[in-house]
């Protein structure tokens, strides 16, 4: 049976140890948990900008499937959280940016608040490296 193994990148801030992790690869299954928009330094990124906030935290999720062999096309789904749902648009063409062909299953809420207020995106992702088009 694959074990869990942790998946790392220069490019992220990891979270403080023995908190989560933010990538774990399964034999071809990557799991990559929620994102929002922060610096390696801990800088809220894209103040007031949900596309930038989606942007980065997409390149991100980018930054972990390819430390994992993978690629974005590899995403089998992802998971939007929005703290207002009048965001849907600047965050659905940012994410225009990264998937190409066959999206991936998607999966987006309107929430009352994230972990900060100056967050106003989240995204998680699963993929399945290998098992994308190229």
């Amino acid at each position: 049976m694959a074990k869990l193994e942790r998946v790392l990148s220069e490019h992220v801030k990891e979270p403080d140890p023995g908190l989560w992790s933010n990538c774990n690869r399964c034999g071809d299954q990557v799991f990559i948990s929620g994102f929002v928009a922060l610096s390696t330094d801990g800088e809220v990124l894209g103040i007031n900008d949900p596309g930038e906030q989606a942007r980065v935290i997409l390149r991100n999720i980018q930054h972990y499937l390819e430390a994992a062999g993978g690629k974005m096309n590899d995403v089998a789904r992802v998971r939007i959280y929005l703290t207002d749902i009048r965001h849907r648009p600047a965050v659905l063409a940012a994410r225009r940016e990264f998937f190409t062909g066959d999206f991936p299953c998607s999966t987006l809420v309107g929430v009352s608040t994230l972990v900060d207020p100056a967050y106003l995106v989240e995204i998680d992702a699963d993929a399945i490296i290998g098992a994308g088009a190229d």
